[in-house]
């Protein structure tokens, strides 16, 4: 992803902020136009908590450009408290630690550097065990 367009996405990637449908309460991420639950116009921010659980996860062996001085990583489909399924990378957490249910908060971490050691360094959402919070 461009940098420019990781600037544009910078309340969903760093606070993980949404919509809430103003219509059925459904709660988004990312934000969309239409409420995907009752297809009512949804543009109500909503700030999530962050929190949620291990829905399913995987490790990555073999990542894709950009990626490769992170392997091996755990990529999991966190589902947050308020609803929503994310894709996210775990961290501080060993792949054999990681299991179904397991509660997990969003931080905020470098997701990659784009080209040599003086490019953009990019961050996001990651999510950690839950435990780990201080």
């Amino acid at each position: 992803m461009e940098v420019p367009r990781h600037w544009r996405l910078k309340k969903q990637r760093y606070a993980l902020v949404g919509e809430v449908c103003p219509h059925c309460e459904a709660k988004i991420f990312p934000p969309r136009d239409v409420c995907p639950e009752c297809g009512g116009e949804a543009k109500t921010t909503f700030q999530f908590s962050g929190r949620g659980e291990v829905y399913s996860f995987t490790t990555i062996y073999n990542p894709p450009r950009g990626f490769e001085e992170n392997v091996p990583y755990t990529v999991a489909l966190v589902k947050l408290d308020e609803g929503p399924i994310v894709t996210a990378q775990l961290t501080d957490v060993d792949a054999e630690q990681v299991e179904i249910g397991m509660p997990v908060e969003m931080v905020t971490r470098r997701l990659r550097q784009d080209g040599d050691e003086r490019g953009v360094i990019i961050y996001g959402y990651k999510f950690r065990p839950r435990s780990l919070a201080s």
